[in-house]
């Protein structure tokens, strides 16, 4: 069989409901921030981050947290094959908060959870087939079910050629040696537990741990004595992690001092939150491994520096998987090396780790965007017939025509605001819907934002996480020193309180209501608001009359941020006919992704409907049929260009 996987983890799957608040108790936490935990999970997450096509065999409850560790899952772009549905019990759940460098409590609700039901019957050969290393972890080791399980894992994994990898992951409330306050504590002993580790160490080419769990594992405190004893039950390499001394590997007998070992570079940064940071070192280790095919001669020294470069952006971030580097990230870091011991304030460092990870925080694929803006609300108050609730309901029927044009699929979208359309907005939530969402007053220029976003922005905490932070501006490179200084540093609060709560933002600039315009006018903007420290994830952009415009605006994008998500191409309520030419223009730069068009679609059918002139149905269909055509013009256009 063909091994389409290089990893498959096996064991723990929960949710992590993080405290927001750092340096109070957890009793005194008032707000969490949730994401998928658990090691194993963690480091299919953290491998698939890094390149490596992993995979995960666990069980999730039937449930809305099951349902959410799966969608992440895919999201990481990691296999679920081999996670099954448990209807009988509930995932597990961890919560957990930052105290101090040294403190970091949690709380551990694992009966009788999801995961630890794992049985050999989940285990299927076919799937372990397909993996070039299979990665156990310590939890489940503690029961004769999931112990089973594990182990036929790893019995299939030697018979089909496939590397063996064991993190010890001691947690000794989890072994019932202590109680549930004590999930905090790393080390307590047991000689139950070390009777089991040293019976299936022989299954094992790797085994990862801290000095503490290889005490555990080798019954002994001396930490080399512990070395020893493991080294007499197994011939794997042990990678013993020793906090801010780094790692050290042992291929072979385990030498006089822990410093005689196999070590790699390390990074002095400043520990901000150790929980997860193990899972984010067996990650780019794992990397280093697998990266090597001659299994007998492993770079121990450049997997080590991998697996300590992830560890320390774990160790500098909050929360687990989230903090896990994408490739591009990592070698990024390992070209340019510290600039400050605090990772998660390097500004550089945190918006390539944002650009190339915010694919988990959304599902779909927007490599296309063709979207229906329906956001406008000056326009509708505007005209005859329209109320506040008759305009909701009106939107509504705007989203059933996309629903209707989507059919399912990627690559469709909405803009919609939340003051006429809170209805439509909150009911395309879940929908696969891209879905934009506009934070500026009408008009305004200066700046002014909607009433509902707060003096503080405060009110994007309250936002769908799939919503996309929509601001248009009104601006010109001509624009006097003080109107730009003011718009600027509007957008940089805005954007920069989208970014704080994990929403995307989309940057509108409109400059021929301003002045005249060049080839290089939207360019010489948005160079000007790079400047001014604003990354945005999206650019909504007037059409240009030619190439020159285009090439003069890609390229200043790309300048600055090569990851960007892409442009899309607004209407200005703009003729079809004028579309589709404009349409032909930008399609030949795939970092347009799609269109953004709004009056064009529901103009008439909103004049008509206001007037009671169109029934709900007759509006719809009409919506649909101009969306619908509009979408096949843009991607005629785009099949064109890339011919």
């Amino acid at each position: 069989m063909t091994k389409d996987l290089d990893v498959i983890t096996i064991g723990r799957s929960g949710v992590d409901l993080y405290g927001s608040q750092i340096g109070g108790r957890l009793e005194d936490m008032g707000s969490f921030d949730k994401y998928i935990g658990g090691s194993p999970t963690n480091i299919a997450c953290g491998t698939s981050r890094l390149g490596l096509k992993s995979g995960l065999i666990s069980r999730v409850g039937d449930e809305h947290m099951g349902r959410f560790i799966r969608e992440q899952l895919i999201r990481e772009g990691v296999c679920t094959d081999g996670v099954a549905t448990d209807p009988e019990r509930l995932t597990a759940l961890v919560i957990l908060g930052i105290r101090d460098e040294d403190q970091f409590p949690l709380i551990f609700y694992r009966e009788n959870c999801a995961d630890m039901a794992l049985c050999e019957d989940d285990i299927d050969p076919a799937f372990i087939a397909r993996t070039r290393a299979v990665v156990a972890t310590g939890t489940h080791l503690s029961n004769p079910r999931t112990e089973a399980a594990t182990l036929k894992a790893l019995e299939l994994a030697r018979t089909h050629g496939a590397r063996t990898a064991l993190d010890i992951d001691y947690r000794p409330n989890l072994w019932g040696v202590l109680g549930h306050g004590e999930g905090e504590s790393r080390f307590a002993e047991s000689a139950e537990v070390t009777a089991k580790l040293l019976s299936t160490l022989h299954y094992f080419d790797l085994i990862v741990g801290t000095e503490e769990e290889f005490h555990i594992a080798g019954g002994t405190t001396d930490t080399l004595a512990a070395l020893r004893k493991v080294r007499e039950h197994s011939t794997a390499t042990l990678v013993c992690k020793r906090g801010a001394l780094g790692a050290v590997a042992f291929e072979g007998a385990i030498p006089e001092s822990l410093d005689d070992g196999q070590t790699g570079e390390g990074f002095p940064i400043e520990v901000f939150n150790v929980l997860g940071a193990g899972d984010g070192f067996f990650s780019g280790l794992l990397k280093g491994w697998l990266d090597c095919a001659d299994v007998d001669n492993i770079d121990w020294p450049i997997a080590l520096k991998y697996a300590n470069a992830c560890g320390a952006f774990a160790v500098s971030r909050h929360g687990c998987t989230p903090a896990y580097p994408s490739l591009t990230e990592l070698e990024f870091f390992l070209e340019r090396g510290v600039v400050q011991k605090d990772l998660r304030n390097d500004p550089a460092l945190e918006q390539i780790h944002w650009a190339t990870t915010r694919y988990t925080r959304t599902t779909g694929d927007w490599s296309t965007v063709r979207t229906f803006a329906f956001d406008h609300r000056l326009q509708l108050e505007e005209m005859e017939g329209y109320t506040l609730e008759r305009g909701g309901a009106f939107k509504e029927l705007c989203l059933k025509a996309a629903i209707d044009v989507q059919g399912g699929r990627d690559g469709y979208g909405i803009l919609c605001d939340n003051r006429i359309g809170r209805t439509a907005l909150h009911a395309a939530s879940g929908s696969g819907l891209w879905i934009g969402r506009p934070t500026e007053l009408p008009g305004s220029r200066p700046i002014a934002f909607e009433p509902e976003l707060g003096d503080d922005l405060g009110q994007f905490k309250e936002w769908a996480r799939e919503n996309v932070v929509k601001l248009l501006v009104f601006c010109h490179p001509d624009d006097d020193a003080q109107t730009r200084a003011f718009q600027e540093a509007r957008v940089k609060r805005l954007y920069t309180a989208a970014r704080s709560n994990g929403l995307e933002f989309l940057l509108e600039v409109i400059p021929s209501k301003v002045g005249p315009v060049a080839p290089g006018t939207t360019a010489t903007l948005i160079r000007q608001f790079y400047e001014a420290g604003v990354y945005p994830d999206w650019w909504k952009l007037e059409p240009m009359a030619d190439a020159e415009g285009w090439t003069a605006t890609v390229s200043a994008i790309e300048e600055y941020d090569r990851h960007t998500r892409g442009i899309v191409l607004l209407g200005l309520d703009a003729p079809e006919a004028e579309l589709a030419a404009s349409f032909e223009v930008a399609a030949r730069y795939p970092l347009v992704r799609g269109f953004a068009v709004g009056r064009t679609i529901f103009g008439d059918a909103a004049r008509a409907w206001f007037a009671g002139e169109m029934s709900d149905e007759a509006a719809v269909a009409q919506m649909s049929e101009r969306y619908a055509r509009l979408c096949s013009v843009w991607d005629n256009s785009r099949s064109t260009a890339t011919e």
